[in-house]
């Protein structure tokens, strides 16, 4: 669209919602595609590719991440410009779990992988967002620079938010705004937060071990089942007690395995599971209060731990 189009519009300030408009078929077609290709974390080399692809036809020069997946790209500015820029960063990594939808012809065409956290979406959003800004930036209309991130590996730990940062991402950046959809949020409004809307996440792996026998004779045993609940059961209740509420830290399980036999104590036990947390402050102490809560707990029944804790990233 030229300058010269301007007559068939309002004004200057309807211009972006003509130009959204007439990217939407296209955008939509774009979104679907990714949603039929999803890639896995460290492996969006095609969503890449055609994320960069569309920003060069619009005239813009995205660089790709060190990593080989993902972009930035800046629309506006000159050389010399000393202004902070607006960041949108979006996601752009698939999980890997089926797609279970039936009926529609954008459905995922590889196996076990799905866009089903939303981040074609975002992605989509931010492409359509740095269009729009293109033409505004063309035509004089863009009063401050503006850069999109296109993240990798968000779904991973720990994510490809660092490998982002080292790339330069947030250089010269004022403000950032973490683009995601939200259900909850009505068609056509925009929620905005102030500071973290959701939590960091670190994994957490715990084995037990201890010597197992028969269960005629628990007496002679570490009772590792007993062992494994109340660390499932109490460890998060324990934490509660020693961290100020408002932080928000959780250590939530999703797996519990331990023996094989009904009449059988097992010697080994695994637990898996997520860190949540709200606070970066007790984000930072979390690795040691989780640790030591566990090696409590787990003490008091006479099992031994061993705790792989994985960081993801702050809130």
């Amino acid at each position: 669209m030229s300058r010269d189009s301007d007559a068939q519009l309002p004004g200057d300030e309807a211009l972006p919602g003509a130009l959204s408009e007439s990217l939407r078929a296209e955008l939509i077609a774009f979104r679907r595609d990714l949603h039929m290709h999803p890639e896995l974390g460290n492996q969006e080399f095609r969503t890449t590719a055609a994320i960069k692809a569309r920003l060069e036809k619009a005239g813009l020069e995205p660089r790709v991440l060190d990593t080989g997946t993902g972009l930035l790209c800046d629309v506006g500015g000159r050389e010399g410009d000393t202004r902070p820029m607006l960041a949108l960063r979006a996601d752009i990594d698939a999980l890997p779990i089926p797609d279970t939808k039936a009926g529609v012809p954008y459905r995922s065409t590889v196996p076990d992988r799905a866009h089903a956290c939303g981040h074609d979406i975002h992605t989509t959003a931010v492409l359509g967002a740095g269009l729009v800004l293109a033409e505004l930036d063309r035509q004089g209309l863009l009063p401050n620079p503006v850069r999109l991130i296109f993240q990798p590996a968000e779904e991973v730990l720990p994510g490809g938010a660092p490998d982002t940062i080292e790339s330069g991402a947030l250089e010269g950046v004022g403000r950032i705004i973490g683009v995601h959809c939200d259900p909850k949020v009505d068609v056509g409004r925009i929620g905005l937060r102030v500071g973290a809307i959701t939590s960091a996440c670190d994994r957490l792996e715990v084995s037990l071990d201890g010597p197992g026998g028969h269960t005629a004779r628990p007496h002679l045993t570490t009772d590792l089942v007993t062992a494994a609940s109340k660390v499932a059961t109490e460890v998060p209740a324990l934490l509660a007690r020693r961290v100020d509420a408002r932080a928000g830290l959780a250590v939530t399980w999703g797996r519990l395995e331990a023996g094989h036999a009904c009449n059988v104590i097992p010697q080994h036990a695994e637990l898996s599971g997520t860190v949540r947390c709200l606070d970066l402050a007790a984000w930072r102490e979390a690795p040691d209060l989780v640790h030591a809560a566990i090696d409590e707990v787990a003490g008091m029944h006479g099992a031994k731990t061993v705790i792989d804790y994985v960081r993801g990233v702050p809130p």
